[in-house]
């Protein structure tokens, strides 16, 4: 194994505090409850498509949804570093690969418009060697294409890359790009298919799990 790339949201931050905060802003604003925490969260991975589709049950198939999506991303820019931080076990785990000069990568279907900043606020930029937001290339993940060009910057064959994610998705883009697939099993999983089903090549418990596996613990 040659490089490391991860997802963004629920793998190296937690960025579901905020998320949620937006989506609770919205259903206020239309005179609903705040809903708790705990039912928001494991959406979060999905960004907006997900708090809109858990807090006002607004999907992209409905005429209204394009403005909703707008007003989600306006109220989101403005308050996303507001509770979003590293988890707190990824910390380590970045400072080993830099200590034994493994290159490491960002691939998110976040727009750029969020993630950039959001990785320069929180110290992954300039470290993180690649960062391909969901708006880098015409495909988003689950297809192979943002993990093939985060290969392609970094200029190391897909084969000697794995890939870190909280979602089925990432492990299905892992498997089209030919890469190790390792799923995050501290994020938000927001989906009916248990983990261990996803089809990864290991399922990490904690962060340290990806240096076990690296002999750098």
């Amino acid at each position: 194994m040659a490089a490391v790339l991860f997802d963004l949201d629920g793998t190296l931050i937690d960025s579901a505090p905020d998320l949620a905060g937006v989506a609770n802003e919205m259903r206020l604003a239309r005179g609903l409850l705040a809903m708790p925490y705990g039912a928001l969260r494991p959406f979060a991975g999905s960004g907006a498509r997900g708090m809109l589709a858990t807090a006002l049950q607004a999907f992209p198939d409905q005429p209204t949804y394009e403005s909703l999506r707008d007003e989600f991303h306006r109220c989101y820019e403005r308050r996303m570093l507001q509770e979003t931080a590293l988890f707190d076990a990824i910390a380590p785990v970045l400072d080993a690969l830099d200590r034994y000069r493994m290159p490491w990568g960002i691939v998110t279907n976040k727009a750029l418009r969020f993630a950039e900043p959001m990785a320069h606020a929180l110290g992954l930029l300039p470290r993180a060697s690649a960062l391909v937001g969901g708006d880098s290339t015409p495909h988003t993940k689950p297809h192979p294409q943002p993990l093939l060009e985060a290969a392609r910057r970094l200029g190391i064959a897909p084969q000697q890359c794995v890939y870190i994610g909280d979602d089925p998705r990432d492990m299905r883009a892992s498997r089209a790009a030919a890469m190790g697939a390792l799923a995050a099993s501290w994020g938000y999983l927001g989906n009916d298919t248990p983990i261990h089903e996803w089809g990864a090549d290991l399922v990490l418990t904690e962060p340290n799990d990806l240096l076990t596996l690296l002999d750098m613990a």
